[in-house]
């Protein structure tokens, strides 16, 4: 007899060994239709394995993410045989599920997209022809022997120590694998190739350049519908195309990874630091500014030098080894010692928008989003333990405030020691303890995420959700008690004994520049107001009233709006047209009879246009809108 734990508690009975089919049919008929895996005492294994004795089991069911992990590896199977059926020379590598989707190395010859139709119609032929999916089990030499002539696979196998090794196989095709997949090939609903790019075998450009083909699978039509539409909404809002489109940014060969900022840039940089500094003064914090490039032995006593040194660019100065800093703590840390502290003066928020320099890969760069040189809006936090929780909430409730103010919503998670790390037991336990209960008593649910934290402390990570649903890892609090002591920092405590302090390491919106980004994409360039480069646009629409609109605009300029006049010799519609592709929320036309009546025409980008607005009006109603930081530009709402 074989007793089957679910995870209500239930339990089902069995004379003799059972496969998963008949355990989720023991449910009802229309839930094994469903299952796609289970988890036989938390290992994840196929529907078909065989359960010979008292099992905890859990079913993966098309509904879970883990379901649709074991559906795209089934389907870089599935595109694995119809690009081997079709093209006779392809060798195998690997094809793993990444977010998304999934991808397939083959070593082969070039293939383009115009080719995925062809590779389409084969994974459809083999996905309508419902081939079963078996598992099989050999021991290496008999795996080894079956890859005798495909390097890449055998050289897999050779790293796998001695023991068996699981095939999978559908039809005849067999590929090297640990599962698990799906029942068969026809449980594919809806696929599609992505795009081909080359890949060397293991990421070493020593080695051979493979074609990687993506691809996207899901159980429903539907689904896959709904994600296609998705990229084609991300793909307009590409922070690269607007970028260029609206004059705020450019990259240039001669400083890879490191952003140019034209005016226009400029001008959403400062809005943004502004409204920053703002929130920041509010919020008890001071402002300072440490040196971009600090001497090697700084580095080496606050731990970077040791663990971070692959990422730092480094220069010799007076026959000094220096390092450009990577990050901003080191200077933080110097600082707070420059004078002797007591218990009265903490905590002591100090914040830096300090710009920081990381070696990465020419590979990885991607715009805004990752760049060799960028902003942190860092801030160190100096306190007594007693005061962790306090200012942990305070820089979340800070983080909330200023993340709503964009309309952007967020998730929290919290990372734990990773294995490479500076710092005693005792001390990671109690910083991990103490960012526990500051999200407790926060009352917001949380993620763990064990062994990501800092090398240097356990990290709250903060997650934003943009305009449509991707997140963002942006803001990030992490709690560290060992540079303070590697720093030999302390304060005199009301005993007139010293003390170490705690310290916090937080940012907000993270790298400066990346934030930018996400919110070029997250507004598709329709900045609200106060955020706008250009706020408004004033047209004459004719030379005659050039210089009244310059007098107009001048009124603007002095009230602390960013305006500017187009009197080109181009068609009023033109302008007006140019001005709603430069996203500029406000468009100021000017006639003789608004220059004679001193009332402004205000057209905005949703193409409504309000007449006979006075000056002062106007400006006081977009003073007020800015003052407020508002996402919706309702100047004449009532």
């Amino acid at each position: 007899m074989i007793n089957i734990t679910l995870p209500d508690g239930s339990t089902r009975e069995f004379d003799g060994p059972v496969d998963g089919f008949a355990v989720a049919g023991s449910i009802s008929e229309g839930f094994v239709r469903n299952c796609v895996a289970m988890e036989i005492n938390g290992k994840t294994v196929d529907m078909s394995r065989k359960i010979s004795e008292d099992a905890s089991v859990r079913f993966i069911t098309r509904k879970d993410p883990e379901g649709t992990d074991v559906l795209r590896h089934t389907a870089a199977h599935v595109m694995a045989q119809a690009v081997c059926n079709l093209y006779k020379d392809a060798m195998l590598t690997i094809g793993p599920v990444i977010e998304n989707g999934f991808y397939y190395d083959f070593d082969m010859g070039p293939i383009s997209e115009e080719d995925f139709p062809k590779i389409e119609a084969e994974i459809k032929r083999i996905v309508k022809a419902k081939l079963p999916i078996r598992r099989k089990e050999v021991s290496k030499s008999e795996a080894l022997d079956f890859y005798k002539d495909e390097p890449y696979k055998h050289e897999l196998i050779e790293e796998l120590e001695d023991g068996t090794i699981s095939f999978y196989s559908q039809g005849e095709f067999t590929d090297l694998c640990r599962g698990p997949h799906l029942p068969d090939t026809g449980y594919i609903k809806a696929f599609k190739l992505m795009k081909v790019s080359g890949a060397y075998w293991r990421g070493d450009p020593e080695r051979p350049q493979l074609q990687r083909i993506y691809g996207t699978a899901f159980f429903d039509k539907k689904e896959l519908d709904a994600y296609l539409h998705f990229l084609e909404e991300a793909k307009k809002r590409d922070h690269r195309k607007l970028g260029t489109a609206l004059d705020l940014i450019s990259f240039h060969d001669e400083a890879p990874g490191m952003p140019f900022f034209h005016p226009n840039g400029m001008e959403l940089w400062n809005a943004l630091l502004a409204y920053w500094r703002e929130e920041h003064r509010t919020a008890g914090y001071v402002e300072t500014k440490t040196p971009i490039i600090l001497n090697r032995s700084l580095w080496e006593q606050s731990g970077h030098w040791e663990n971070y040194r692959e990422n730092m660019y480094t220069v010799t100065i007076d026959d000094t080894e220096s390092a450009i800093k990577p990050m901003n703590c080191p200077g933080g840390m110097l600082l707070y010692k420059r004078k002797r502290h007591s218990y009265k003066d903490l905590p002591i928020r100090a914040a830096e928008i300090g710009l920081v320099h990381r070696h990465e890969l020419s590979g990885v760069l991607s715009g805004l989003f990752r760049v060799r040189a960028f902003h942190q809006d860092d801030a160190h936090i100096f306190m007594t333990p007693e005061m962790i929780d306090t200012e942990i909430l305070g820089v979340l409730k800070l983080v909330r405030r200023m993340y709503s103010t964009f309309g952007l919503g967020f998730h929290l998670e919290l990372s734990t020691r990773p294995e490479k790390s500076i710092g005693t037991d005792a001390q990671w336990e109690q910083a991990t303890n103490g960012l526990k209960n500051a999200l407790e008593e926060y009352g917001e649910d949380y993620q763990i995420n064990e062994g990501d934290g800092a090398f240097y402390g356990p990290k709250i990570d903060i997650h934003i959700k943009d305009a449509i649903g991707r997140t963002w890892q942006c803001g990030t609090i992490q709690l560290d008690m060992s540079l303070p002591e590697r720093f030999d920092l302390s304060y005199g405590g009301e005993d007139n004994e010293k003390h170490r302090p705690v310290m916090i390491h937080r940012v907000i919106f993270g790298s400066i520049e990346r934030f930018l980004g996400i919110l070029i994409e997250h507004f598709a360039g329709k900045f609200p107001l106060w955020l706008a480069p250009v706020q408004m646009v004033i047209l004459p629409i004719n030379d005659s009233l050039a210089p009244f609109a310059e007098e107009v605009n001048a009124s603007f300029l002095q009230a602390g709006l960013r305006s500017k006049v187009d009197d080109r010799t181009e068609s009023l519609n033109r302008k007006i047209r140019e001005a709603q592709l430069s996203q500029i929320p406000l468009i100021i036309t000017i006639g003789e009879k608004e220059k004679a009546a001193g009332t402004l025409a205000i057209r905005t980008l949703d193409g409504t246009v309000k007449y006979g607005v006075t000056r002062d009006d106007f400006i006081a109603a977009c003073r007020e809108n800015i003052a407020q930081r508002k996402l919706e530009l309702d100047l004449f709402e009532k």
